[in-house]
């Protein structure tokens, strides 16, 4: 009786875990992938028409990235195309980009609208939390666009869609 008590014992006991380090706590990740949509800036492009666009700056060591470092610029509507091209292309339930502000769009108001800086600081936060939301998501990572989107200066609409494989696969 008493052989079975201790078998339970054994079998029961906490697995030895190495303690963490202080090298251990401070070092690199293991994988990580960091998005900043940072430094807003509105332009006035043709016929006075203004655009505000975005730095899109990544940092990664995941091995689906071939590029590990990569800083880019994005108008609302790059983040429009990536959403509609994930939506179509992709098995993953694709979160909501902040709104379009249409009331803010409206000749004659006594401001800015969608120039004034709170407006943009606002849309910059959520855009940000947007593209980590999906960068984050592993089916998403192997998306060609949403490589395009944070590693190439200029996004082609006419690509063909499709994964990106990891080496040796």
């Amino acid at each position: 009786m008493m052989a079975e008590s201790d078998t339970t014992v054994e079998a029961t006991r906490r697995l030895n875990v190495k303690k963490q380090t202080l090298d251990d706590a401070y070092a690199a990740p293991a994988n990580f992938l960091e998005i900043d949509v940072v430094n807003p800036i509105t332009t006035v492009g043709v016929g006075k028409k203004r655009f505000t666009d975005y730095e899109v700056k990544m940092r990664t060591n995941l091995p689906v990235f071939k590029v590990k470092e990569s800083s880019v610029r994005r108008r609302y509507s790059d983040f429009e195309w990536l959403r509609n091209e994930l939506e179509r292309d992709s098995k993953i339930v694709v979160p909501a980009l902040p709104g379009k502000a249409w009331k803010r769009q409206m000749p004659f108001r006594g401001d800015d609208g969608i120039f004034e800086e709170d407006f943009i600081e606002e849309r910059r936060k959520g855009l940000e939390l947007f593209i980590n939301k999906i960068a984050g998501h592993p089916l998403a990572q192997n998306e060609r666009c949403l490589h395009m989107f944070l590693q190439e200066e200029n996004i082609d609409k006419n690509y063909i869609p499709g994964k990106i494989l990891l080496p040796g696969k």
